[in-house]
């Protein structure tokens, strides 16, 4: 269950986020939402807090000569608001995030793009060492509203079974 309503007394609940690892079915995929719409400030702000100084991010005038003829998004700033879009449903309760791989960037991103991410798991199994655990392995894809993939990457995550989560253990 991604959304939980935990009774914490008699007629008070609290929303819970997030999957425990039994919920996790291999082959399910998982649409998170809502969409994020990109603006002119978010790309900016991205880019000057990462130091990112490259001119097609920013310059109006040299992203104009450039093949592209506009802007692109950082594509830092896109990874992170599509990883962004899938805490609440698939690592809300992680205890780690144990890596990740093939990131691939297949379409270019532009200012008032519509961006929606969904994940697929790819596998699961119980931690060897932590039996309270086990890991998760998702690939996240992002997509544009017209259904352009613009991005995918491969995320394993240390998984908390159900009762073992922190916000379990604090009456989070």
């Amino acid at each position: 269950m991604v959304v939980e309503a935990k009774e914490v007394s008699k007629g008070r609940f609290r929303e819970s986020f997030g999957r425990y690892y039994e919920d996790f079915g291999v082959g399910d995929v998982y649409e998170h939402r809502p969409g994020r719409s990109i603006s002119e400030a978010d790309n900016t702000w991205f880019t000057l807090l990462t130091m990112n100084q490259h001119p097609l991010h920013f310059d109006l005038e040299y992203a104009a000569k450039s093949e592209f003829g506009k802007p692109l998004v950082n594509s830092c700033l896109t990874l992170s608001i599509v990883v962004g879009m899938s805490v609440s449903d698939i690592s809300q309760k992680n205890i780690a995030n144990l890596g990740w791989e093939k990131i691939k960037l297949t379409a270019p991103v532009f200012i008032g793009d519509t961006i929606y991410a969904e994940s697929e798991v790819l596998s699961k199994r119980e931690s060897k060492s932590r039996p309270t655990q086990g890991i998760v392995t998702v690939r996240t894809t992002g997509r544009k509203a017209d259904g352009t993939e613009i991005m995918s990457f491969e995320r394993s995550m240390l998984v908390p079974k159900r009762g073992h989560a922190v916000d379990d253990k604090i009456g989070y």
